[in-house]
């Protein structure tokens, strides 16, 4: 799981948990660590920067061989930040927006199938940000509509091999992504 440290996908995690998963993460404070094992679970801790290829690549094999099989794999990982006026999006926040919110998605998800069983499901995140994107987020909007396609794509290329792929799309929830700059300061005090 991606994204299992704070916001959605801690609470994803911990939830993960109490069903009876064991939960690898791939990156998380020992406290979600503390919480997952208080329900009695195994939980993986694999700090790492997902934009970058390789480390997605040994994230995927090391949650299949410590967890001994891989049956879930759930994309919580975001990256937004708010920017009012193109002129001041740089190049390098564009780039870094994709990065982590497509493509860690893909070089994860084709890391895992090969590893996946036939009962096995992947879970992306979306976010109304596809359909109905907001003027401050010009980088991270865009990336949410790939996922969605990204999605659909999948999911009816690996039908045929009994592999599930749906994407949720949480509405507005109060994590540490909107007050590290994921929305605009004079929005956080009406946010959600």
């Amino acid at each position: 799981m991606t994204g299992g440290d704070s916001g959605i996908g801690r609470a994803v995690a911990i939830a993960y948990a109490r069903e009876g998963s064991d939960v690898a993460i791939s990156y998380l404070p020992r406290e979600v660590v503390a919480l997952i094992e208080q329900e009695g679970r195994k939980a993986i801790a694999s700090p790492g920067d997902i934009s970058n290829e390789r480390f997605c690549a040994k994230l995927v094999k090391a949650a299949h061989k410590q967890l001994g099989g891989l049956d879930i794999l759930a994309c919580m990982a975001g990256k937004q930040h708010a920017v009012d006026k193109i002129t001041d999006l740089t190049t390098a926040q564009f780039e870094d927006t994709y990065r982590v919110n497509v493509f860690a998605l893909f070089w994860i998800v084709k890391a895992a199938l090969p590893l996946m069983p036939p009962s096995g499901s992947i879970i992306t995140t979306a976010s109304i940000q596809a359909t109905h994107p907001s003027p401050s987020l010009l980088d991270y909007a865009p990336t949410k509509a790939a996922i969605l396609a990204f999605t659909r794509a999948l999911a009816r290329q690996v039908a045929g091999d009994g592999i599930r792929v749906n994407c949720v799309a949480p509405g507005p929830v109060w994590t540490p992504l909107q007050t590290s700059g994921g929305q605009p300061q004079k929005k956080i005090v009406v946010f959600g």
